[in-house]
């Protein structure tokens, strides 16, 4: 694998840290700006917009630029959205950074998974894939829990300047390692690249991942509830539980990489399948300690299997505009975190129990699995039956025909 996907790694462990932290240093933002924490959660939502609304309108826009200095570029608006939060005066301004610091992050993704398929050979480009996103796993093993430890005793504005200097440091990478490019777009620019996105493939594949990861983030965004009021752990022991998240999400993403390699359709199949069982089993498995974190583990690992297989699958499928069509992809990956965390809470506030979330997410799980489905039952209408063929005229040298099928 070549070295230049470290270089995006590295980006994608900046971003993993800056996207998560925020939910740890939430009663510490809320105390300096004297906000209450339901509205410090805003700052959540605020980046969660700017990833929906920048990865495809970024993607679009620099289509005919080099990706080597779209992804510079990107990492550099990165940098000044986390120097802004460090240094915003008040509520307003930090949502504000928030919301810039969200705008690189699916156009990053996006641009990033195009150039990691493009250094490797066909059969390796699922794995480059998954090795790109194995910066944004190992960011919830040590990038989180050490960029909540540096909030929470030197102040979270020290935060956002450590992955503004993670920032940095990816854009050095990104310089030294990422070959010199030249794109060959179509002129028809951002019509062209936005006509990309009607095929119907495309957006079921974009179902898919709103399902899936909306399955995930059901039980995800309500694991701190299920842990303390269902297993029996204490608050204090949370953190390190989420790190067995991270390790799980490591292994189930570099799993999924090779094997999508082999079978991108069963790949994901499986994967969908697996995540519907460790959901619907949670229940069950948080009832003693020892299996509530075996749970959280495997939730890591049965959600990520399906990453590199949906990205893939998705740059497949608008092949006219692939930075395009996975750069949306990213921004589905955030609807399925909101919808996914409302979804969950929907089922918490109905009083059906602290671990119903999880129910929800197997539910959402099987929607992913049927859209998948039906997506390959349109991939197979769309393939001509083996045997069928055209009547193609063959001239042989005396200048007689013969018809082949």
């Amino acid at each position: 694998m070549p070295l230049a996907l470290l270089a995006l790694a590295v980006g994608a462990f900046g971003i993993g840290t800056t996207e998560f932290v925020m939910m740890g240093l939430l009663p510490d933002v809320a105390d300096d700006l004297h906000i209450s924490i339901p509205t410090a959660g805003h700052l959540v939502s605020a980046y969660a917009l700017g990833v929906v609304i920048g990865a495809p309108l970024l993607a679009a826009l620099t289509a005919r630029m080099s990706r080597r200095a779209v992804l510079i570029g990107l990492m550099a608006l990165f940098v000044a959205g986390n120097a802004l939060s460090a240094f915003a005066p008040g509520y307003d301004s930090l949502l504000a950074a928030r919301f810039l610091s969200g705008l690189p992050h699916g156009a990053f993704f996006g641009v990033g998974a195009v150039v990691a398929t493009n250094m490797v050979a066909p059969e390796r480009k699922a794995r480059s894939v998954s090795l790109m996103f194995l910066g944004l796993t190992v960011a919830n093993i040590a990038g989180v829990p050490v960029a909540t430890l540096m909030g929470q005793h030197l102040g979270w504005r020290a935060t956002f300047l450590g992955v503004g200097a993670i920032g940095l440091a990816a854009i050095a990478s990104l310089a030294a390692l990422i070959p010199h490019d030249h794109t060959h777009a179509p002129a028809a620019g951002l019509r062209r690249e936005l006509t990309a996105l009607r095929s119907l493939p495309v957006w079921l594949a974009l179902g898919t991942t709103v399902a899936g990861f909306g399955a995930l983030f059901a039980a995800y965004s309500y694991i701190t509830p299920m842990l303390t009021g269902a297993a029996g752990y204490a608050e204090s022991s949370v953190t390190l539980l989420l790190a067995l998240f991270g390790v799980g999400a490591t292994a189930g993403n570099l799993v999924g990489g090779r094997l999508a390699d082999h079978s991108l359709r069963g790949t994901l199949f499986g994967g969908l399948v697996s995540l519907a069982a460790v959901l619907a089993l949670f229940p069950l498995l948080m009832h003693t300690q020892w299996s509530a974190a075996l749970a959280v583990a495997m939730l890591g690992a049965a959600a990520f299997i399906t990453g590199s297989p949906l990205q893939l699958m998705v740059m497949e499928k608008a092949s006219a505009a692939p930075s395009l069509a996975s750069s949306a992809n990213q921004a589905a990956f955030n609807l399925a975190n909101a919808g996914g965390a409302w979804i969950g809470g929907v089922a918490l506030a109905a009083g059906f129990g602290v671990t119903s979330p999880s129910l929800a997410g197997a539910m959402l799980a099987v929607l992913g699995l049927g859209v998948a489905g039906v997506a390959y039952g349109v991939d197979r209408r769309r393939v001509p039956q083996s045997g069928t063929g055209r009547l193609v005229a063959v001239h042989l040298p005396e200048g007689s025909e013969v018809l082949h099928r």
